[in-house]
């Protein structure tokens, strides 16, 4: 777990882990952050904080296109992407996840936009086109951005797997993923909010406001393994770069 730091009720502290620790603060002031750069606009989108509305196998599908794990010792595959996530263990996760906020585009709108297959539609624009836009039809919404928080409820949250499907990411997605967890997060009345992140995701947390921890903190992780602790009847089991010490079943006892 990371130590932060959340002296003032207006600052938020967040702390980055992976190769590289990069300890961060947030400010609510949004003259104090930095402003994005100019890029081109994304595809209509819709932007939800229902849970329900995340389907497991289309989360699993998303992580593999950005080639994101949720875990911090991912299994890789021979070619180093990451394992695909088991869409039991997401809706576990979503279940028990404290925000998750979740970003669709029409199939329809990312082959207009140059990121799928289809034509551009260039026939006149029509009122039915615009209640077409505002109101997407279901079946045909696809994920393209994720990013969920856990919190306690009261002290402190921790943001985890913000992702963007590949062909949108550097169009400001992102950064509404992140704006929208950490203004529902804050409105609870939570200030300490921390995020795990990798060197290059550092970058993108600076771009969304995040600084230096007010206490220098960083992020550690358990990476004791099961060598010199093998007994009789233990296994060793990989997860991920990790070894786990798996311990014997208990034996029941019969005591009168």
């Amino acid at each position: 777990m990371a130590v932060t730091c959340a002296t003032l009720p207006s600052r938020v502290s967040a702390s980055a882990s992976a190769s590289a620790c990069f300890p961060f603060s947030y400010s609510l002031n949004p003259s104090l952050n930095p402003q994005p750069k100019a890029r081109k606009p994304p595809p209509p989108i819709t932007i939800s904080a229902n849970p329900s509305h995340v389907d497991p196998f289309q989360l699993r599908d998303l992580l593999a296109a950005a080639n994101h794990s949720c875990h911090r010792f991912p299994a890789l595959t021979p070619d180093g992407r990451a394992e695909s996530a088991d869409p039991e263990k997401l809706r576990v996760a979503l279940h028990h996840s404290s925000v998750v906020v979740s970003v669709f585009c029409r199939s329809k709108f990312l082959a207009e936009d140059g990121c799928g297959e289809g034509r551009y539609d260039v026939s006149p624009f029509t009122f039915e086109k615009l209640f077409d836009r505002v109101m997407p039809a279901e079946r045909d919404r696809r994920l393209v951005g994720f990013g969920r928080a856990v919190s306690d409820g009261g002290l402190t949250a921790s943001i985890h797997d913000v992702v963007v499907i590949p062909s949108l990411q550097g169009r400001g997605i992102g950064r509404k993923i992140v704006e929208r967890i950490t203004r529902i997060i804050t409105g609870k009345g939570i200030y300490d909010i921390s995020a795990l992140c990798s060197e290059n995701e550092s970058l993108f947390l600076k771009a969304c406001g995040f600084g230096e921890d007010c206490l220098g903190s960083t992020t550690m992780m358990y990476t004791r393994t099961a060598t010199g602790f093998l007994t009789n009847n233990q296994a060793i089991q990989p997860a991920g770069r990790m070894l786990l010490l798996v311990p014997p079943a208990r034996v029941p006892c019969h005591c009168k």
